[in-house]
C-alpha cells in the first residue's frame, strides 16, 4: 500500500485554521473522528475527486449525497452556464421558479405547493414554523440519531431517557428553546406514543429522516412510517418527511414513493439544486398557504428561488426522470454493497450492511443497527483504520462511521469492481 502524498492539503489546512474556525467550513470536514487531517479537493469529474496533490479518488461521497449524476454531468454545466450568462442573482422571481416548483410537485407525492429555499437547514426550520403556525401548538418531536439541520430547536439530544424533553446539544442553544423539542427513538412507535400521551394536544409535527441517513443508512422497521401517518392523522399532527437526503436519491417521489406513505408536508436539498446550494419545503395546500405572503407566517429568503440553482435542479431532475435511471443506479447500487459486505465476510470481518436505494453503510458492529443506541456501539475505532485505508487504495468515503455512501450513475462497473478489491485489502489489514 502506497502512503500518498498529502502535502499541499496539509499546507492549506494549516493556513486554513487561521482564518476559518477549525480549518473547515462544516464540522465533518475536518476529519476529526478518523484521525486524520482533511484533503483539499481541486476538481471533480464523473464519480471521481482530485485533490490539491494530485491524488485520484473513486467518490463515495458526491457532495453529501447530490451529485447522484456524478460530478460535472455535461447538460448541468451547460445549463448553469446559460444561467449565469444571464445574471447570477436578481432577488426577483423568474420562469425557471416555477418549472421547478412543477416538477417537484409532479414527482413528490405529499406536495401540492412548495417554497424554494436555499439550504436544507433553512427548509427543515421554515416547515416546523409552519406547521406550528398551522396548528397553534409549540412542540416537536424529532428521532435521536436524525438531524434535521442547525436550527437551534434541532441541536437537541434525548436526556435520561427516550421520551424526555429535550436539553441543548450545543452552547449557544437557550434550554427555553429545546424544551419544547420531544426526542423519541427512531424505529420505535412506543416512544413516540409515550410522548404524545404525556403532552397531549400540544404536539405541532414529528419531524423524521423517513430512511435515517445522519446516523449511518438505517431503513424504518416494518410499519414504523405507517404508525407515524396513523398517529399524526388522529391526534391532528403533522407529519414531516425529512426527504433532504432522500429525496430523489431512493426514487423520483423519494422515500414516500417508494414506501407507499404521504407525509403532510416534505423538506427537500441537495439533488434538486444539481449540488447548488438549494432546499425547499412543501406539503398540502391548505398548510403553505399560510405562509407569506398569501398568510400570517413568515419567511423570506434574498437568494431563493436562485436562477443557477434553479437551472441545475431541472437539468437534473429532468435526467432522473429517464427510463431506467432507477433500475440502473439499483443494480450498482446492489453490487457495490454486496461487494463490500462479501469483503468484510472474506476476512473475517464482522459488520453489519445496509442499504436502500443508492445509500449504504457498513456499520462496523456483528449486531443489528435499527437506532441511535445500537449505532454507537459501533467500533468507530476500527472505522477509522478503515477509512484511512480505503483512502491509501484511491476510495473516498464519508469520514465517519456515523454517515451514508452514496453511489451515483458515473459508477462504472470498472469502479466498482475496483472498490471491492480495495475493500477487501482493507479489511484484511484491519482483521
Amino acid at each position: 500500500m502506497n502512503i500518498m502524498n498529502q502535502e499541499r492539503s496539509s499546507k492549506l489546512f494549516s493556513l486554513a485554521r487561521k482564518s476559518i474556525p477549525g480549518g473547515v467550513n462544516s464540522p465533518v470536514r475536518a476529519f476529526k473522528s478518523v484521525g486524520a487531517d482533511p484533503l483539499f479537493i481541486k476538481s471533480a469529474s464523473g464519480c471521481r475527486i482530485i485533490d490539491e496533490d494530485d491524488n485520484v479518488f473513486i467518490d463515495y461521497v458526491g457532495s453529501w449525497g447530490p451529485m447522484i449524476l456524478g460530478h460535472c454531468h455535461p447538460q448541468v454545466i451547460e445549463a448553469v452556464k446559460q444561467a449565469v450568462e444571464s445574471g447570477a442573482s436578481f432577488g426577483a422571481p423568474t420562469e425557471r421558479e416555477i418549472t421547478l416548483a412543477n416538477m417537484v410537485i409532479e414527482a413528490v407525492p405529499s406536495i401540492e405547493m412548495v417554497r424554494m429555499v436555499s439550504s436544507g437547514t433553512e427548509a427543515t426550520m421554515s416547515a416546523i414554523r409552519l406547521a406550528r403556525g398551522y396548528t397553534g401548538r409549540d412542540n416537536i418531536i424529532k428521532f435521536s440519531g436524525c438531524y434535521h439541520g442547525h436550527a437551534d430547536s434541532l441541536l437537541v439530544k434525548a436526556g435520561s431517557g427516550a421520551a424526555t424533553f429535550g436539553v441543548p446539544d450545543s452552547p449557544g442553544v437557550p434550554a427555553d428553546f429545546a424544551k419544547h423539542t420531544l426526542t423519541a427513538e427512531f424505529n420505535s412507535l412506543e416512544s413516540v406514543r409515550r410522548l404524545v400521551a404525556d403532552n397531549p394536544d400540544s404536539i405541532a409535527c414529528i419531524i423524521v429522516e423517513p430512511i435515517a441517513g445522519n446516523m449511518g443508512t438505517i431503513p424504518p422497521r416494518e410499519g414504523f412510517l405507517e404508525g407515524l401517518r396513523e398517529i399524526c392523522t388522529n391526534e391532528g399532527i403533522i407529519l414531516i418527511f425529512d426527504e433532504v437526503m432522500t429525496g430523489f436519491r431512493v426514487a423520483y417521489g423519494g422515500a414516500q414513493e417508494l414506501y407507499g406513505v404521504t407525509p403532510d408536508m416534505t423538506t427537500l436539498g441537495k439533488i434538486i439544486g444539481g449540488g447548488l446550494p438549494v432546499g425547499a419545503f412543501g406539503g398540502k395546500r391548505e398548510i403553505m398557504e399560510m405562509l407569506s405572503p398569501s398568510g400570517s407566517v413568515y419567511q423570506a429568503g434574498t437568494l431563493s428561488g436562485n436562477p443557477l440553482a434553479m437551472s441545475a435542479g431541472i437539468a437534473t431532475l429532468s435526467l432522473l426522470k429517464k427510463p431506467g435511471f432507477y433500475q440502473h443506479l439499483e443494480e450498482s447500487s446492489r453490487q457495490v454493497a454486496e461487494g463490500i459486505s462479501a469483503a468484510a465476510k472474506l476476512a473475517g470481518y464482522p459488520i453489519h450492511a445496509t442499504r436502500v436505494g443508492s445509500m449504504l453503510c457498513a456499520f462496523f458492529s456483528p449486531e443489528a443497527v435499527y437506532d441511535w443506541p445500537s449505532a454507537v456501539r459501533c467500533d468507530t475505532v476500527a472505522f477509522a483504520k478503515y477509512f484511512r485505508a480505503m483512502l491509501q487504495e484511491g476510495v473516498y468515503l464519508a469520514p465517519s462511521q456515523f454517515e451514508t455512501a452514496f453511489v451515483s450513475a458515473a459508477h462504472s462497473a470498472d469502479d466498482i469492481e475496483a472498490t471491492i478489491r480495495a475493500a477487501e485489502k482493507c479489511f484484511k489489514l484491519i482483521a
